[in-house]
């Protein structure tokens, strides 16, 4: 019992001080999928996109709020002793005096201050707020095309790196083979017993030539695809990652009709969306630049303060001394703040703008179908080609057996293994190749009609 405690604690110390990094990590599609969209930076540079969006509604919100102007200074004001002159006789113990600079000069200290709440604006705030919410919706479709974007992009890194896995392996096998066949010639080349002839030596190296390029380029794919894949998930080249499938294998065929993808296409692209939310806006817009021809109705409280510390304050009602005074008062008023001239080229540019997105919301309800139409029938021609190719690439290997045992029984010449080994080679490469096509295919159909699939 002592020991087992003892063996528990032990491992337990190990696996924490083990590091993380060394342990491999296994992940599916799915995960993969998740893992991406977790860390891809493109996404999240779209999502603080929406919330600068989201920003800019708050600030046109606000304008409906209390606004603050406030202006302080300080600066000089004419110098002035005693008061004022009343019926040829000066009021106050010292008469005041007159000339360029009475007295010397003074500081004066200034406040003006405006507090403003609008009431009516004629549909200024309104419409902005408008315009603003319509390009969060346009940053968000922004979001979900990106996140769609890492889905392809984690798709095409998975199959690639499947595809490139399985096409090594079948081709060292298929070296394998060959070197064998190879080993075999030689051997009776050298010992001159009449199985094989120069010729099928020569024709064996040129074989094995051709498949050592292709199982170099299949290693250096496998590779690259793998990196991508630790770059998408977020795990870094440096980890150990791990696909979950033993090997590639076509996705179902998709049984939806090609009227109902292009249906929903129109009704769940981004795209589509954006359009919309771009098409409000600019009404919204052209609304709000029309609304500039007219003014704002405020009401507020406006004050002012002056203040010269050289300077007698004059005590009179009727004289108003702007280097020192005080004065508060509440207001009711209305403001414009427009240029004849520019306003209604605003409101043609605004006008501009939106049809020009009438054009484009025209082409795409045109355009979607047709990219989905396309993507549909690639995915139903590369289907049926993977079946096809499969049934070749079966009829290849029991080819290429069916040489290798004549070969082996001293039947055939290597020439016709090498034609039997190449031709297999071949056709399994390009069985695999159109998987990965067909895999992607689908994946590019659901990418055209607006999900994530």
């Amino acid at each position: 019992m002592k020991k087992s405690s003892t063996l528990s604690r032990f491992m337990l110390a190990l696996a924490v001080a083990w590091p993380a990094g060394s342990l491999a990590q296994t992940v599916n599609l799915a995960q993969a999928e998740q893992m991406s969209l977790s860390a891809d930076p493109r996404v999240k540079e779209r999502e603080q996109l929406v919330e600068s969006a989201r920003a800019l509604l708050e600030q046109a919100q606000a304008k409906d709020g209390w606004r603050v102007n406030a202006n302080l200074f300080v600066g000089l004001a004419p110098q002035v002793n005693g008061g004022f002159y009343q019926g040829g006789a000066p009021s106050g113990t010292t008469p005041r005096r007159d000339g360029p600079f009475p007295g010397g000069l003074s500081d004066w200290t200034s406040l003006q201050v405006a507090l403003i709440k609008p009431l009516f604006t004629f549909g200024k705030i309104q419409h902005y707020s408008e315009a603003a919410q319509g390009n969060i919706d346009v940053r968000r479709g922004d979001v979900r095309i990106s996140r769609a974007d890492t889905v392809l992009d984690v798709k095409r890194a998975y199959y690639g790196y499947l595809t490139a896995r399985d096409l090594r392996r079948f081709l060292e096998d298929v070296q394998s083979r060959l070197d064998s066949a190879v080993t075999r010639v030689s051997h009776n080349l050298k010992e001159d017993n009449g199985q094989s002839r120069q010729s099928d030596l020569y024709a064996l190296q040129a074989a094995r030539g051709m498949l050592g390029k292709y199982l170099s380029q299949a290693k250096a794919i496998e590779k690259i695809s793998l990196d991508g894949l630790k770059v998408l998930t977020g795990v870094g080249m440096d980890a150990d990652l791990q696909v979950a499938d033993a090997s590639l294998a076509p996705v179902a065929l998709p049984r939806d009709s090609l009227a109902e993808l292009q249906s929903r296409a129109l009704l769940d692209r981004p795209e589509m969306a954006q359009l919309e939310a771009g098409m409000r806006a600019r009404r919204a817009l052209v609304a709000a630049k029309k609304s500039e021809q007219y003014p704002d109705v405020y009401a507020g409280i406006v004050g002012t303060a002056n203040y010269a510390s050289r300077r007698d304050r004059l005590n009179n009602p009727y004289i108003y001394d702007p280097f020192n005074n005080a004065g508060l008062t509440p207001v009711v008023g209305v403001k414009w703040d427009m240029e004849f001239g520019v306003v209604p080229a605003k409101v043609a540019q605004e006008q501009a703008e939106l049809e020009a997105l009438n054009y484009k919301n025209q082409y795409a309800q045109a355009g979607i179908p047709f990219q989905v139409s396309a993507a549909y029938q690639q995915v139903q021609a590369n289907y049926d080609a993977q079946r096809d190719l499969a049934a070749g690439a079966a009829a290849a290997r029991r080819w290429m057996i069916s040489a290798l045992a004549d070969f082996s029984a001293g039947l055939g010449h290597a020439d016709k293994v090498a034609e039997a080994l190449k031709s297999y080679a071949l056709t399994q490469a390009e069985y695999l190749k159109t998987v990965n096509d067909y895999n992607m295919d689908v994946a590019q159909m659901y990418r055209a009609v607006g999900e994530l699939k």
